[in-house]
């Protein structure tokens, strides 16, 4: 049984996410907190497998309470976020001081859906709680045993090397994607000799700034992309939540393509659409990434994009929020490299300068 501690400052949203939350019987509602002293004090108290949060709060707005959490009481946190351009920003400044993932507050579109998501993702981040707990010990000086670290790859899985030079980076991430994509590309340098294409799923009010957060800390550029855009190295494109991004060539060169189709995707934007088309255009000038997420999007795009040449890096288990995107590239055995987040920048750093 996942317990879940709900807070919000409105009623109703209390009590609808509450209501959406029980309709799984794998979940139990231990309780709910109406501000963030109430909220900081129940964490304490209840000890819940995750915690819902609002950013909007009296007395201790949502981002003051994920910084004294982590410090006291770290756990699992989904933060519920307004489609709005500061509620996507307070989102972001969210996931870099915690939590691990966000839903947005959109159920007059589709309650159905949304309360189908809302369950899969706090199902999905209760599994982080010990590891989490850990993790934030440590940052905390404060002493516990730690943990038998886990292999990047299965006994059994045979690594392949990825040979460079590659002048594009194309990359997959759903859950828990944010600050890992800005772990990576911060640590990218200016004169990086790569284009980067990132497929994100993400709400279309979140993608601009996501893309003008990674800019203020990387040394690379990072943009939201537009139709058109130049194929530009040292440069990193985010894809429009609600479309897709790839890459086509105009005549000799290749060009980025932002685009409605296909309208009947499972996820917009599709990591499968991004490297396929890579595989057709220019695979054997391709580094593919499989990040964090759930699902397994990514892995029939990167069929493609190996057939044709193309070298893959899986994220490892260990450093995922989920294992399901970067699961179904192992279990395909499509992964050149399985390696940690802390690896990953170096990797892309040695495969693209050759």
């Amino acid at each position: 049984m996942i317990s879940v501690l709900v807070v919000d400052d409105s009623t109703f949203m209390r009590n609808t996410i509450t209501a959406l939350l029980e309709q799984d019987s794998d979940i139990k509602i231990v309780g709910t907190a109406r501000n963030g002293q109430e909220a900081l004090q129940k964490a304490e108290e209840l000890d819940p497998d995750v915690m819902t949060l609002d950013v909007d709060l009296p007395r201790l707005d949502g981002l003051g309470v994920l910084q004294q959490l982590m410090k006291k009481t770290p756990l699992p946190v989904l933060m519920v976020s307004s489609l709005t351009q500061s509620g996507a920003e307070s989102t972001l400044k969210a996931l870099e001081y915690g939590a691990l993932d966000f839903i947005p507050k959109n159920m007059s579109c589709d309650r159905e859906n949304f309360a189908a998501e809302l369950q899969k993702k706090v199902r999905a981040i209760a599994r982080r709680k010990t590891i989490i707990k850990l993790k934030y010990r440590r940052i905390n000086q404060i002493q516990v045993p730690v943990p038998r670290p886990q292999p990047s790859q299965p006994a059994d899985y045979v690594q392949t090397p990825c040979p460079g030079p590659r002048d594009l980076v194309v990359i997959g991430v759903s859950t828990g994607g944010p600050p890992v994509v800005q772990k990576i590309l911060s640590a990218l340098p200016e004169d990086l000799p790569a284009c980067i294409l990132i497929a994100q799923h993400m709400p279309a009010a979140f993608t601009n700034p996501f893309a003008k957060r990674l800019d203020s800390v990387c040394k690379i550029g990072v943009t939201e992309a537009k139709d058109g855009d130049k194929f530009k190295t040292g440069h990193a494109y985010v894809c429009p939540g609600g479309k897709h991004i790839g890459i086509r060539m105009r005549g000799p060169l290749p060009e980025i393509f932002v685009a409605e189709e296909p309208r009947d995707a499972l996820y917009k934007p599709s990591a499968n659409v991004l490297f396929e088309t890579a595989g057709k255009t220019m695979a054997r000038r391709t580094l593919g990434l499989i990040l964090t997420g759930m699902g397994s999007d990514g892995c029939e795009g990167s069929k493609v994009l190996r057939e044709k040449g193309g070298c893959l890096i899986a994220q490892n288990e260990a450093s995922c929020v989920v294992y399901g995107m970067p699961k179904a590239i192992v279990d395909n055995k499509l992964a050149n490299l399985i390696l940690d987040v802390d690896d990953i920048a170096n990797a892309i750093i040695t495969t693209v300068r050759g």
